[in-house]
């Protein structure tokens, strides 16, 4: 009967649960799922982490490359991140150019490390106006139920973590990179940003986590990343619009 409920009415079956402060799954309305992390689950990766938040699953890889310092920024290297959303994790994704969400995704995560400044890039710098790190970082999703924006942000600090770089000079009489296989080290980790994602339910209520059934339902989302100082990086209302203000206030 009450899968039956469920299938006619979806958003007032979550409601019948909401109204006694829980979810279907079990949880609490301010419960985050069971997460874990595995860090450096990919041997061929200069930095990596495996994230599960639930039944999401996202691996980020990152690849140190050599690369040109910007003309207007001669002392920087870069940081690039991108997500990929594809059929394998989700059947509502389809294959080829990423899709809106991806790309979302993808500026939402480019946002949280230039907001954050979880790695200052003139860190990444070589030498002035000649050499720097390019850290590609590849942001998989392997399973989708919710909340990738979480997932995505846990991963990718995780795994730049994880990053070990050689040393590299430049050789004054050929002008040529020598790197120096032997002696590495960590990236030098600024600050952790932490994000934590809700799912609004009629214009009032907050659920913190949600699966993608429970995004799918909601009236909209909305994503908060603070550093371990309490310092606001990001917020994100993708399509949000609230008809009270009172919800971000909770």
């Amino acid at each position: 009967m009450a899968a039956g409920f469920k299938t006619v009415e979806p958003l007032e079956y979550y409601r019948r649960f909401l109204k006694e402060n829980c979810r279907p799954d079990g949880r609490e309305l301010g419960e985050f799922r069971t997460t874990t992390v595995n860090v450096g689950s990919i041997g061929t990766a200069d930095g990596s982490a495996l994230v599960k938040l639930g039944n999401t699953t996202v691996i980020c890889g990152i690849k140190a490359e050599f690369g040109a310092p910007p003309t207007d920024a001669p002392d920087k290297g870069y940081v690039v991140p991108n997500v990929d959303l594809s059929p394998l994790c989700s059947s509502r994704f389809r294959s080829g150019p990423p899709g809106e969400e991806a790309q979302v995704a993808s500026q939402f995560i480019a946002d949280v490390i230039e907001n954050s400044q979880i790695i200052q890039k003139e860190d990444l710098c070589i030498s002035s106006g000649k050499l720097a790190w390019v850290l590609y970082c590849d942001l998989i999703c392997l399973n989708h139920d919710g909340n990738i924006l979480d997932a995505c942000t846990f991963a990718l600090l995780a795994a730049l973590k994880n990053v070990q770089l050689p040393e590299v000079t430049i050789n004054e009489e050929t002008a040529l990179a020598e790197v120096n296989l032997k002696k590495k080290s960590y990236l030098n980790i600024r600050t952790h940003p932490v994000a934590t994602s809700f799912a609004v339910f009629d214009d009032t209520l907050l659920i913190v986590d949600p699966t993608e059934e429970e995004e799918h339902l909601a009236t909209g989302t909305l994503t908060v990343v603070m550093d371990e100082e309490g310092r606001l990086c990001c917020l994100h209302k993708p399509g949000t619009h609230f008809s009270s203000i009172s919800v971000l206030n909770m």
